[in-house]
């Protein structure tokens, strides 16, 4: 199965949008597990990944990061990258 981690912190309203468009996104790339991770008690995934801001979705295959995104444009956008995987 493709995977994604969706970093976010919850007072953030960027994170928020972003995660209304996650939704939408999940909706039609069934395919596709996204773990919602907050940063608030995730040092080490943002060590890991070296997330420099939220929100940010990694994209992961194999287990292996492929792609980050920070800048969530659209939902078309988002869904177009969720089955590039």
């Amino acid at each position: 199965m493709k995977k994604a981690i969706y970093a976010y912190t919850p007072l953030c309203g960027t994170c928020q949008v972003a995660g209304k468009i996650l939704d939408v996104a999940e909706e039609i790339v069934r395919d596709v597990e996204i773990d919602r991770v907050d940063l608030n008690y995730a040092k080490e995934l943002s060590e890991r990944y070296q997330i420099e801001s939220v929100p940010c979705l990694i994209l992961l295959h194999k287990e292996e990061e492929v792609d980050k995104i920070y800048a969530f444009q659209s939902v078309p956008y988002i869904v177009e990258r969720l089955r590039d995987l």
